[in-house]
This record gives structure tokens, C-alpha cells and sequence, in this order.
């Protein structure tokens, strides 16, 4: 995959995590797209901080806002 290629995956969550994250994402000023990447990233960041097996694909939280600013 291409460095600024986008991967679209299907996903299903419940009417009530959606809510949640929905509103969290307007109090963000994101789309709900953008706080689940944001939200995602997030944990794939500390899980590397601490340690654990994370790919090297992972982008630095700079680009990473940018991407998720473009996705907004």
C-alpha cells in the first residue's frame, strides 16, 4: 500500500458505541471517520510505547493529525 493510500475496511459497532464516538467526534471537531482513526491510532501509539509488537508502518502523530485532518 502506498505511503498516503487509504485503506477502507467495513466496520459494524453498535448504535450506542457509535452515538458515543459521534459525539466525542463533534466535541473533537472531527468526523466520526477521523476520531476512529484518530482514537486507533492512539492506541496502536502506546501500544508501541510500551513495548509491544507494532509494525514499523506506523506514522509519527504529526502525520498522523495531518491525515486525519484531510479526512475531515
Amino acid at each position: 500500500m502506498a505511503k498516503d493510500e487509504k485503506k477502507q475496511i467495513p466496520l459494524r459497532l453498535s448504535a450506542k458505541l457509535y452515538n458515543q464516538i459521534a459525539a466525542w467526534a463533534e466535541d473533537d471537531f472531527r468526523s466520526v471517520n477521523g476520531q476512529i482513526e484518530y482514537l486507533l491510532t492512539l492506541c496502536v501509539n502506546e501500544r508501541k510505547k510500551s513495548g509491544k509488537y507494532v509494525s514499523s508502518n506506523v506514522t509519527s502523530k504529526k502525520d498522523i493529525q495531518k491525515n486525519i485532518d484531510e479526512t475531515d
